[in-house]
């Protein structure tokens, strides 16, 4: 026969297991969240009419000969503001993405457009700012990013 003592232990053992396993689902839950919630307010930058502007010159900029992309040209005419403007939320994701802080999957659905375009048409200025400033690592977050939602695409 089983006494009430060992009921109760029993009881009480699957009590803190039920307690223990919701609790991980719960800070799993509260994880995949706070993810979303950084992506979308990172997005919701992208709908300003300040970046919205940018985005435009930029998409409109034109990139004949990289060999010739003059920096000083491109600063002068505010190209390489608009470029950094637009360019930032990227190497932010990049970053975030690199630091396993925020999910490939909703990125690449939400940005995967806007990420390819731009880094395909401006890597040739990417290498020449890193060149010019001595700094192999700018543009470092947007360009993992690329990779990252190439490697999704050819999955796919």
């Amino acid at each position: 026969m089983v006494d009430i003592q060992t009921v109760s232990i029993a009881i009480a053992s699957a009590s803190v297991v039920a307690g223990v396993v919701y609790y991980a689902l719960q800070i799993q839950h509260q994880k995949k969240m706070r993810q979303t919630d950084l992506v979308v307010r990172l997005y919701s930058t992208m709908t300003n009419r300040d970046w919205l502007d940018a985005w435009d010159r930029v998409q409109s900029m034109q990139i004949i000969d990289p060999s010739k992309i003059d920096l000083n040209r491109m600063r002068a005419e505010h190209q390489i503001a608009d470029l950094n403007t637009v360019v930032a939320i990227f190497d932010e994701l990049g970053v975030l993405l690199q630091m396993r802080l925020i999910d490939i999957d909703l990125v690449e659905r939400l940005f995967h457009r806007h990420v390819t375009s731009i880094w395909e048409k401006f890597k040739p200025v990417f290498e020449q700012v890193r060149q010019s400033a001595n700094d192999p690592r700018l543009g470092e977050g947007f360009e993992y990013l690329y990779n990252e939602v190439k490697k999704r695409e050819q999955r796919k």
